[in-house]
């Protein structure tokens, strides 16, 4: 049986999606794992709730996605 092959890393910049936060570039394969490893690397400050929303855009071809992670279950979703 042939092995699933993993994708590349691709280069992701995210940041909070309200104003204020710091952005960063990260290296993974998807948008949703770029998501999660900013918050796991960049810890953004959050305003008492318990989940947070970022943006992720591929920097390759500018696709970009919203995500809401909840902070305590590590649960991500896309943002309304």
């Amino acid at each position: 049986m042939p092995q699933a092959t993993e994708s590349p890393p691709r280069s992701f910049r995210v940041h909070p999606r309200l104003a204020g936060g710091p952005s960063r570039i990260v290296e993974e394969t998807s948008f949703e794992a770029a998501a999660i490893a900013y918050v796991e690397t960049c810890h953004p400050a959050v305003d008492g709730s318990d989940d947070l929303s970022v943006i992720v855009r591929n920097l390759e071809d500018g696709g970009e996605r919203c995500f809401r992670i909840d902070l305590d279950t590590g649960e991500t979703r896309s943002c309304e």
